[in-house]
């Protein structure tokens, strides 16, 4: 089962029309961190009531989804607006995709890591703290938030390597974490030539779960089991090694949930409630936030 499951993950989209770029309307600011062949990369940003600069604020930045070809920061828009209500500096970030600006997906990870780098040495215009810095993002998104945390290549030329990528916690949800042959996952080796052609790069170069280690940052993953697209075995093996090397790795499956089962706009939007109340949790049980989660809890 876990082989042919996998095969689908080579099915992540990398080949549909471009799409234009969705933006949000309603964030505090925009800043851009990088300008790359002439296209503006740029970071939404909803800050608490009251927020100024010089403030020591926990902070989170989402990567959308979308194979790594298209996909838009509004995706988590609502899920930032929420967390800044709730005293979190909260960030979606747009970056390069194939459908769009004709990259690798080896580029996307370019852009998390510049992303990354840009709000850290930052921190204070933002008024965030740099120690209390989360990644988040779905699928393809959530590859590149676990991709800051492991990943050893893909860097800018002028990155400053000085300045740590790794986020301080990570809240993932289907994310795309096994790309390459590993116990149990054999079958992927079948599409290597494919998925490299598509990666720029070698799969087990891209694969976050090929390079955990020892202080992984705590880490929630929200997945349906239903999943065809990123199948829920390949989650259950990161979180296990996860644990293996010591760190904190909360997996939380849903029954008959399949891809993208967590979006604003879902059904009735009970799971995109219900996994935003836990990611809440997560971060209060790490201290950044305080108090019950102020979202309504979903209606059985």
């Amino acid at each position: 089962m876990r082989a042919l499951l996998l095969l689908a993950l080579a099915a992540l989209p990398f080949a549909s029309p471009a799409a234009e770029l969705k933006t949000p309307d309603d964030a505090n600011r925009i800043e851009t961190y990088r300008t790359v062949d002439g296209y503006e990369l740029r970071l939404w940003i909803y800050e608490p009531e009251g927020h100024r600069p010089g403030d020591k604020t926990p902070a989170v930045v989402f990567f959308f989804g979308g194979g790594w070809n298209n996909g838009s920061p509004t995706q988590f828009a609502t899920h930032a607006k929420y967390l800044a209500s709730r005293g979190m500096v909260a960030m979606t970030a747009d970056y390069r995709v194939n459908s769009r600006q004709g990259v690798e997906a080896k580029e996307c990870v370019v852009d998390a890591k510049a992303a990354m780098r840009w709000i850290r040495s930052h921190s204070a215009q933002l008024g965030i703290d740099p120690k209390r810095l989360a990644a988040g993002g779905g699928s393809a998104g959530g590859h590149l938030a676990a991709a800051l945390a492991t990943l050893p290549d893909h860097d800018a030329d002028d990155a400053d390597r000085s300045i740590s990528v790794v986020p301080n916690a990570l809240a993932l949800f289907n994310p795309a974490v096994l790309l390459a042959p590993a116990p149990g996952f054999e079958a992927l080796e079948k599409r290597r030539a494919e998925l490299e052609g598509r990666m720029g790069a070698s799969v087990e170069s891209m694969s976050p779960y090929h390079h955990i280690k020892k202080g992984l940052p705590p880490t929630i993953i929200f997945h349906g089991k239903e999943d065809i697209t990123v199948p829920y075995a390949s989650v259950e093996a990161f979180c296990d090694k996860a644990r293996e090397v010591g760190s904190r790795c909360e997996l939380v499956g849903y029954e008959d949930a399949a891809h993208g089962f967590f979006n604003y706009g879902r059904g009735d939007n009970s799971n995109y409630a219900d996994t935003l109340r836990r990611t809440d949790a997560f971060f209060a049980s790490l201290g950044w936030l305080h108090g019950a989660p102020t979202l309504a809890a979903p209606t059985e």
